[in-house]
Formats: structure tokens, sequence, C-alpha cells
């Protein structure tokens, strides 16, 4: 998976997701060169659905389906 940036550069490629002790790895290159390994606790995943509204939250349930 690649994230990309407002001129659809790469700025990440995510290439695996691991559970580690209660946490989320996300495991990856930034810029196409540079390793990185992230961790996403279950608070800070809380935190993000308090992000969330009812209309971004319908998006995200129909993203997947999008052309």
């Amino acid at each position: 998976m690649k994230i990309l940036g407002q001129d659809n550069t790469e700025l990440m490629e995510i290439q695996s997701l691991e559970r580690e002790d209660g946490t989320l790895l996300i495991r990856g290159k930034v810029f196409g060169s540079m390793p990185m390994t992230a961790k996403l606790t279950p608070g800070e995943a809380r935190n993000a659905l308090k992000l969330l509204n009812f209309k971004l939250a319908i998006f995200l349930l129909t993203f997947l389906f999008r052309t």
C-alpha cells in the first residue's frame, strides 16, 4: 500500500501490518528508501476514531467500493 502526498508523490510504502504485544506495527519505507516501523497503540486508535464524523464514517464504509 502506498500513501501519496498532495502532488501524488509517494510519501510512504507500507509493506506489512503486524500485531505485537497489543499494538499494531506498521512497517514500510518513507520516501522510497528509509525503513521505518511505526507503532499504533489502542489509545491512539481511539483518538483517531474521535476525528470521525457521520459523513466521513459513511465515506470510509464505501471507500473500498469506489473506482
